[in-house]
């Protein structure tokens, strides 16, 4: 129990109050799966509800598609508004 709070007060710590201004590669690389993950899952959904009979399954299937299409808009949107312009070097 003891190691349990230690811990817990370490992740806390831990937080940053703000977005770092550089994005490495890994983090890169796992904000892409990210939007794959999302995409792939709201045009699987889209699709098989597609097939269903059962309206109560096919609405499920389409309230989870909207759902991971809502999540890709957003990782979209907050990466769009945080981006900032590179300047790029003079060509002299």
């Amino acid at each position: 129990m003891q190691q349990n709070q230690t811990t817990g007060q370490q992740n806390q710590m831990n937080i940053m109050p703000q977005p770092p201004t550089m994005v490495s590669t890994k983090d890169q690389l796992y904000l892409t799966d990210m939007l794959s993950w999302n995409l792939l899952a709201a045009k699987k959904a889209h699709f098989y509800a597609g097939f269903c009979q059962n309206q109560e399954l096919k609405s499920s299937l389409e309230q989870a598609g909207q759902m991971h299409q809502r999540h890709y808009e957003k990782i979209l949107q907050h990466l769009n508004q945080n981006a900032q312009p590179q300047q790029q070097p003079p060509l002299n």
